[in-house]
């Protein structure tokens, strides 16, 4: 009977700090999350929003074909505008191209600390007089449907496309950002994912492995741009890092 008491007593204790455990976990991740949103007063029209989408098998095939800044894991990428009013908008191709509210975008995905996979960069001083036409092209675009084909000058736009045609240098067809030859194929075998082998099977297209593209990853680690902040990645927030 003793030995049942103490083991009983032993459970009980150990649900007991679970249940502290988890109340301060909690809490944690509360105010990691309200500190983030408060965090967005920070932003500026132009600023580039980078965010790890976690969407599944898609998002995952991106990633392992793509290396985002300091080894994050990116899926995608938008446009901030700022309003006069003070409100904040993501200008984004996810879906039709079309402006989100930040607290939406920052709701999507949240580490376990609670806080928004996402970081911020903004392209450097040398390019500041870019940031009018940027915005006023990415403005100009909302509606235009998402090009699930991933294939530049098409008419329709996905998430980095949407970036790289926004940034644009004034009367010249050519972008802030630079494009690479892309890869669907799994890096460590050589071979293409199964992801993206199914992917374009449905769209009745072939994959188009090498053609000229842009992805989150490879803006992101522009050196035209300056990563001002991270919501999320490693664990805690940096206010420059270059």
């Amino acid at each position: 009977m003793k030995n049942l008491f103490v083991v009983c007593l032993t459970a009980l204790l150990l649900l007991v700090s679970l249940l502290f455990l988890k109340k301060d976990q909690q809490s944690q991740i509360a105010f990691n999350t309200a500190t983030a949103f408060a965090d967005t007063s920070k932003l500026q029209s132009g600023d580039l929003l980078f965010q790890d989408l976690q969407c599944g098998a898609l998002c995952d095939a991106i990633e392992l074909v793509t290396t985002g800044v300091l080894g994050s894991h990116l899926s995608h990428v938008g446009i901030i505008e700022k309003a006069a009013n003070g409100r904040v908008y993501l200008i984004e191709a996810y879906g039709n191209v079309a402006r989100t509210p930040i607290v939406t975008v920052l709701n999507r995905h949240l580490d376990k600390k609670g806080n928004p996979a996402v970081l911020i960069g903004r392209v450097r001083e040398k390019y500041i007089y870019l940031l009018d036409s940027a915005l006023i092209r990415a403005q100009l675009s909302i509606g235009l449907p998402y090009d699930d084909a991933f294939i530049l000058k098409n008419g329709h736009y996905y998430c980095s496309e949407l970036v790289y045609d926004s940034y644009k240098f004034p009367a010249i067809d050519s972008s802030l950002f630079v494009v690479a030859p892309m890869t669907f194929k799994d890096p460590k075998t050589g071979n293409f994912l199964p992801t993206w082998i199914n992917y374009y099977h449905d769209l009745h297209l072939p994959i188009p492995e090498g053609e000229p593209g842009i992805n989150p990853g490879l803006i992101s680690r522009s050196d035209k741009l300056h990563i001002l902040h991270f919501f999320g990645f490693h664990g805690q927030r940096l206010d420059s890092i270059d």
